[in-house]
């Protein structure tokens, strides 16, 4: 007779006196376990199968010892990024030998009482407040948006996208702003933003163009390599 079963997650093809080597199962060693969860069970000609398990029907084995497979090198490798990696693992496993195979008349293994505690009651009123507080904060960036036009900072010469979104954070958004600042102050507002950046000239600029002055700004910014002279 033999029997398939599924143990820790994996079906195997069992007999009785059979030695197997399973996952770490969690009974200490020389104690008997039974597994319930039997597929299909082979008799001479007559064959069982299950639906998808044959009910009343149970393996039964005995823990021999929990030990440790083989060593299994797992290699991680990216071509161009410089990226090796090397580790090892070994299985946690468990030798196991089968001591009988029950076709019929065995007990059931009661492991759905416990998960059937209905006490979801307290859990739903949590996230139906934790679903509330978002939309709630949701509301907020549109508190936050700026109700005045504010010019493109970024026709001054020197200044890109990421020194923009900088100095508008920090209250300057119009090149009349940017005009009134002096240029030691642009350089502390900037101070965290990467490069080498010259602020000399960013305020005259910025007086050019709020006043208008675009072709006399162009004349001038052709002679500036980055805002410095």
């Amino acid at each position: 007779m033999y029997a398939i079963v599924e143990i820790a997650g994996h079906q195997f093809k069992v007999e009785k006196d059979q030695k197997v080597f399973v996952n770490r199962l969690q009974t200490e060693e020389g104690k008997t376990i039974s597994f319930d969860n039997v597929l299909l069970i082979g008799d001479g000609d007559k064959v069982t199968v299950g639906a998808p398990a044959i009910g009343g029907a149970q393996v039964s084995a005995k823990v021999l010892k929990h030990l440790k497979g083989d060593k299994v090198i797992v290699f991680k490798k990216k071509r161009r990024k410089g990226y090796r990696v090397k580790n090892g693992h070994r299985q946690s496993l468990s030798e196991i030998v089968i001591e009988s195979i029950v076709a019929s008349g065995a007990k059931p293994a009661k492991k759905a009482a416990a998960k059937s505690e209905p006490k979801k009651v307290e859990p739903k009123a949590k996230v139906e407040a934790k679903a509330v507080a978002p939309k709630a904060e949701a509301k907020k960036p549109a508190t936050k948006k700026a109700t005045g036009k504010a010019d493109d900072l970024k026709k001054v010469e020197g200044i890109g996208p990421k020194i923009s979104s900088t100095l508008i954070e920090a209250g300057i958004s119009t090149f009349a702003e940017l005009a009134n600042t002096d240029a030691a102050k642009i350089s502390e507002i900037i101070a965290g933003v990467r490069g080498n950046h010259v602020t000399d000239t960013w305020p005259a600029q910025a007086k050019l163009a709020a006043e208008g002055k675009w072709e006399e700004l162009k004349k001038w910014q052709d002679e500036l390599d980055g805002g410095k002279a």
